[in-house]
């Protein structure tokens, strides 16, 4: 199991995932941070960018909040 401190940047222009050191990365979502819809986004782009599924990325802490703490199984 690996752990990965997200901060997510929701409503913007660009999309992507930007590595800043092994387990700090900046992810930029073009979803606003409501209904859980950035979430959900970064989840997805995080699972893409390492090429694993998405139900193997979870949220382990600031589900409200724009620092995550994230689990890859």
């Amino acid at each position: 199991m690996r752990s990965l401190r997200v901060t997510v940047k929701p409503n913007s222009r660009s999309v992507g995932v930007e590595e800043l050191s092994e387990d700090q990365w900046v992810v930029r979502v073009r979803e606003p941070a409501t209904e859980g819809k950035a979430n959900r986004a970064v989840v997805l782009a995080v699972a893409r960018h390492l090429g694993v599924p998405p139900s193997s990325v979870t949220i382990h802490r600031g589900e409200k909040g724009k620092e995550k703490l994230l689990r890859i199984i």
